[in-house]
Order: C-alpha cells, then structure tokens, then sequence
C-alpha cells in the first residue's frame, strides 16, 4: 500500500510538471510567431509585448527544475521514471532558449522599424519562422503522444530550416555588396536569421529527448548540418 500510495503521487507531481512544459512550449510557439510577425510589420508595440512575454517563460523554467529536483528527492524514481524527470528538465532547458532567440528577434526589430525596409527578406524570415513553429508543435505532441516517428520527421525537417538560412545568408550579402546602405540591416537581418535556425536545432535536440525517453537510444555521432555558411570547403 506504501509502494502504490508512492507511486500515485509520483505520477501526480510528474503530470503536474508536464503540464508546465505543455503551457510553457505554448507560450513559445506564440513568441516565434508574434516575433516574426512583429519584425516583418515592423510592430515596435508586438516586439516589446514579446519581449516582456520572455519572463513568464524563464519563470516556467525555472519552476519546472525547482519541481522536478523536488520529485527526485522526495520519491527517489526507479531508472526509467527518472529518464522521463532528466528529460522534461532538457526539454524545459530547450524551450528557454528558444524563447530567448524569439525575445532576441523582437529585440532587433526596433532597431530596423528605423532604417529602410529590406521586405523580401523580413518575408522569408517569417516563414522560417513559421516552419520552426510547426517543428516545435509537433515536437511537443511527439512528447506527449510518444510518438518516434513524429519525433524524427522532426529532426529531418530542421534540414529544410537549415537550406532556407543558407538562401536568406546569400540574399543578406548580395544586398550588401549592391548597396552599403544596407550593410546595417541586413546584418541584424542576418543575426535574427542565425537565431531562427538555432531555433530549429533546440526544437531538434527535443525531438531527439522523446526518442531518447521512448527507445532509451541516444544519436550515435552528431546530426550533418545542412547549414553550409560556417563550413569549410573541406568539410561541405
């Protein structure tokens, strides 16, 4: 009876906790999509919301280890509960950061609602910014749902992700070289392009927590970039 009554509120507080990821990784999504949004209507007033909005995701994170350290000391998991409790902490690690690239983005946009307009760009960043958010989406339902399949769909795609930061990268230099004016913004440009696509890698490295927590298999050898900006030729 001590070992069920145990055992029952165990899985309380670990649904407790995993309710937090689920409102945290939410508020995340919002903060990709209210970001991009925000930078390509040039929305000082969005940008700030998002930017103010990044406190109640480092609260949840923050809250999320607090519970979790918690439950491993107070119910001492057997091993496969506690790769579940390692994994919501990653997991939560992983959103924060994320939240923080979209704070980073909402940052940049009031410094380019002053300058010339570079639309194309701003265009294609939203819908990278869009594909990150579908990522993330799915990632989170890959957790809830343990689904494997969904969690390495995932991974693939933040390959797509990686092509389209590479095609902004050629677009941001080419508007350089034909006009200086526009070194400046497109090198903020650049910046929130590179965060975008850190992005896609921490949505990544969550799809690779669920198989870790299903399969209990981690990724032999690093996952081959498609991002080819920062890669030698001998190594392309």
């Amino acid at each position: 009876m001590v070992e069920q009554h145990i055992a029952s509120a165990f899985d309380r507080d670990l649904e407790a906790i995993q309710a937090r990821i689920m409102k945290m990784g939410g508020l995340v999504e919002d903060a990709i999509r209210e970001a991009a949004r925000a930078l390509e209507t040039r929305d000082e007033e969005l940008a700030l919301t998002v930017r103010h909005g990044d406190k109640a995701i480092d609260g949840l994170e923050e809250l999320i280890n607090e519970e979790t350290a918690r439950l491993i000391a107070l119910r001492a998991p057997a091993a496969s509960d506690l790769r579940l409790v390692l994994s919501v902490m990653k997991i939560a690690g992983n959103l924060e950061r994320i939240g923080d690239y979209a704070k980073n983005m909402a940052k940049r946009t009031a410094v380019l609602a002053q300058g010339p307009s570079i639309s194309e760009g701003t265009a294609a960043l939203r819908r990278m910014a869009r594909e990150v958010e579908r990522m993330l989406k799915d990632a989170l339902d890959s957790y809830i749902q343990r689904d494997v399949e969904l969690a390495r769909d995932v991974i693939e795609r933040d390959r797509d992700v990686d092509q389209m930061y590479n095609a902004l990268f050629r677009e941001f230099l080419t508007h350089m070289m034909e006009d200086p004016r526009n070194i400046s913004a497109c090198m903020h440009l650049h910046f929130i392009a590179k965060n975008t696509e850190r992005m896609g890698d921490h949505v990544t490295a969550i799809a690779e927590q669920v198989i870790y927590l299903v399969t209990g298999e981690k990724p032999e050898e690093d996952r081959k970039k498609a991002d080819t900006t920062s890669t030698t030729p001998q190594e392309i």
